[in-house]
C-alpha cells in the first residue's frame, strides 16, 4: 500500500500590507537612476526573496489590492474607505511593478477591479480546500497582520501570520484574544465598527457588550432575533441595549455585510475564482527575467546588488 502524500502548506500573502509598509519606512530608501523613488517596490521584492527562503514554499499566491473606490462595497457604502487616498503617479508605478515581480519570482498573484484582496484570499482558500487531492485539506497560512483575516481559519492547523512580527495565531489564539471565534468576526465588526475601513457599527457598542451579545445569541441575526432576552444579560447597559440595536439595525447589517468576506466568488471574468491548489504551486525563477526586471525599473547598483544576492539563495 503506497504512502499517501502529505497535503501542502498554502501561503496566501496579502500584498498591500508589505508593499506600504515599505513604501511609508524611514529604513527603506530607494531611487532608480533618474533619481524616482522605488521604496515600495524595492521592499516588497525584498520580502518576497527573504520569505521564499525562509519558508521553501512549495504552494503560495499573492492577493493584490486594485478596488480602492470601485469595489462592490463602496457600491453598497460609498463612505466605506472613504479616508484612504489614490495612489500618485509614481505608487501607481510601483504598485505594476510589485504585481510584475510575483511573476517573474514563478508567483500566482491575483487582482480585481470588483473584489479586495481579502476576498481573493478567501476564495482562494475555499478553492485549494475543494480542489485537494485525496480531498485532505491543506494547511492555510494567511501572511497578514490583519486580524480581520483571522476569519478564514476554517482548520485547526490554519494560521494568520504576521511575519513581520513573527506571531502565529490559530483558531484557539483567536479566541483567546478577542472572545469570539474567527468565524463571528464579521458580526463583531459589524456590532462595534471599524474606525480603519470606515464601518460604522452600532453606536454605544463596543468590544466587551459585542462579545457578550455574540457569546450569548452567537450571531447578530441571533441577537435581534432575541431583543427582549437582551435586558435580562448580565451586562452594564443591558436595559438601554435593546433600543440602541432596535434603533441601528440596518446600519449593523450593512456594517456585517463590509466586514464580511467573500469566499465564494465565482464571477467567470475572475482568475482567482476558478484557481486551484495545483495552479498555486511555485513555478522555478528564471535569472534573465529577474536582470531584465531589474534593468527596465533602472534599480541603482546597490539595490541591485542587494536583491541580486537575495534572488541566488533561490537557486
Amino acid at each position: 500500500m503506497t504512502k499517501q502524500a502529505e497535503s501542502p502548506t498554502v501561503y496566501l500573502i496579502d500584498a498591500s500590507i508589505y508593499i506600504f509598509q515599505a513604501h511609508f519606512s524611514p529604513y527603506v530608501e530607494c531611487f532608480d537612476t533618474n533619481g524616482e523613488d522605488l521604496s515600495a517596490v524595492y521592499g516588497f521584492s525584498q520580502f518576497l526573496l527573504q520569505f521564499l527562503s525562509r519558508t521553501s514554499a512549495t504552494h503560495i499566491a499573492i492577493a493584490h489590492d486594485e478596488s480602492l473606490f470601485c469595489g462592490f462595497r463602496h457600491e453598497l457604502c460609498p463612505n466605506y474607505k472613504s479616508n484612504r487616498e489614490l495612489p500618485d503617479e509614481n505608487l501607481e508605478m510601483q504598485l505594476r511593478a510589485c504585481r510584475e515581480i510575483c511573476a517573474v519570482l514563478g508567483l500566482a498573484s491575483y487582482s480585481s477591479k470588483r473584489f479586495e484582496a481579502d476576498d481573493i484570499i478567501g476564495t482562494l482558500a475555499m478553492r485549494c480546500r475543494t480542489t485537494a487531492r485525496d480531498h485532505t485539506p491543506p494547511v492555510i497560512e494567511i501572511v497578514s497582520r490583519d486580524k480581520d483575516l483571522a476569519q478564514l481559519l476554517v482548520n485547526e492547523d490554519d494560521v494568520l501570520w504576521d511575519y513581520q512580527g513573527n506571531r502565529r495565531r490559530n483558531k484557539q489564539d483567536i479566541y483567546t484574544e478577542l472572545g469570539i471565534r474567527p468565524d463571528q468576526l464579521p458580526d463583531y465588526l459589524g456590532l462595534i465598527g471599524d474606525a480603519v475601513d470606515c464601518i460604522s457599527g452600532v453606536p454605544g457598542v463596543g468590544p466587551v457588550k459585542a462579545r457578550a451579545l455574540l457569546q450569548a445569541f452567537d450571531s447578530i441575526e441571533g441577537v435581534y432575533a432575541n431583543l427582549d432576552a437582551i435586558a435580562g444579560l448580565e451586562l452594564r447597559g443591558a436595559k438601554t441595549l435593546q433600543q440602541k440595536l432596535l434603533d441601528h439595525k440596518p446600519q449593523a447589517e450593512l456594517s456585517k455585510l463590509l466586514a464580511t468576506i467573500i469566499c465564494d466568488s465565482v464571477e467567470p471574468v475572475e482568475d482567482f475564482a476558478s484557481a486551484s491548489l495545483k495552479s498555486l504551486q511555485k513555478s522555478p525563477h528564471k535569472a534573465d527575467e529577474f536582470a531584465a526586471f531589474l534593468a527596465r525599473y533602472q534599480f541603482d547598483e546597490r539595490a541591485s546588488r542587494r536583491l541580486n544576492t537575495l534572488a541566488q539563495r533561490l537557486a
